[in-house]
């Protein structure tokens, strides 16, 4: 029996959610070993072409070649995950999407502009069908096992949608936004990080988007009325990571109007 053939390709990104895949250590070898890795640059001279079983996207699109080439992979590929923050929500690269113009953000780079071909910078499913998502910037390796296994046996993978204030609970961390006085998002964050973060006394920033029971608008009053964070400096909490998403544009937009 064939073994699935697994793909990972990089877009608009810091190719860390691909290096974690290199740092899983004890259980490469074992996922090596149930599965074909056909194509993957950072990690193989030879690389080949789909179709495949299972392609693991990192980045955000911003340029007309990624949504092209996306395009593509997911008329290969019987099932397309989004790989880390970037590629679910637009991560830090959808900053650039409430600086200006296009071009106005051109020129903050680059001094020609001729042959520079940019787009905004959107998550991939803002352009094509995503079977499933790993959070995270960069993603969780025991998040990226399970999704592999659960591929494996044909099962969807029993990801957390609840906030990472639950794991913290969890630990028995002391809140950081209640008594650190921290500007701390986990409240508003999706869980399955195991509050990593925050177990290390730093706020959460929100790389894994937002919650199931997301209440933005009232985080981003909490941050600007109770902790003194200026107005500009709530909205840029919340444009972080994902800002491209619903949810986390009511704690942008809140402040953004006010």
């Amino acid at each position: 029996m064939a073994k699935p053939k697994i793909a990972v390709f990089k877009f608009s990104s810091c190719a860390g959610c691909q290096l974690s895949i290199l740092n899983l250590e004890e259980h490469l070898l074992d996922i090596l070993g149930a599965v074909d890795l056909t194509y993957f640059v950072m990690a193989k001279r030879e690389n080949f072409a789909g179709p495949y079983d299972v392609s693991l996207v990192e980045g955000a699109v911003s340029t007309p070649r990624e949504l092209e080439e996306l395009k593509e992979i997911r008329k290969g590929s019987k099932t397309l995950v989004a790989l880390g923050s970037c590629a679910c929500f637009g991560g830090v690269p959808s900053i650039k999407n409430y600086i200006g113009t296009q071009r106005e953000v051109e020129e903050q780079v680059y001094t020609e502009l001729w042959d520079i071909q940019s787009i905004a910078a959107y998550g991939i499913d803002h352009y094509v069908k995503v079977d499933a998502y790993l959070r995270g910037c960069c993603i969780d390796l025991g998040e990226l096992v399970e999704l592999l296994q659960s591929v494996l046996l044909g099962v969807t993978p029993p990801f957390k949608t609840h906030s990472v204030c639950g794991e913290c609970k969890l630990k028995e961390n002391s809140c950081l936004l209640v008594t650190g006085k921290q500007a701390c998002m986990g409240s508003v964050t999706a869980a399955g990080c195991k509050a990593l973060c925050p177990s290390l006394n730093r706020a959460c920033e929100g790389c894994r988007g937002p919650s199931d029971d997301c209440n933005a608008e009232s985080l981003a009053k909490v941050f600007h009325e109770e902790l003194g964070l200026t107005k500009d400096d709530v909205v840029r909490k919340f444009r972080k990571y994902a800002g491209n998403t619903p949810q986390f544009q009511k704690g942008a937009k809140f402040y953004e109007r006010a």
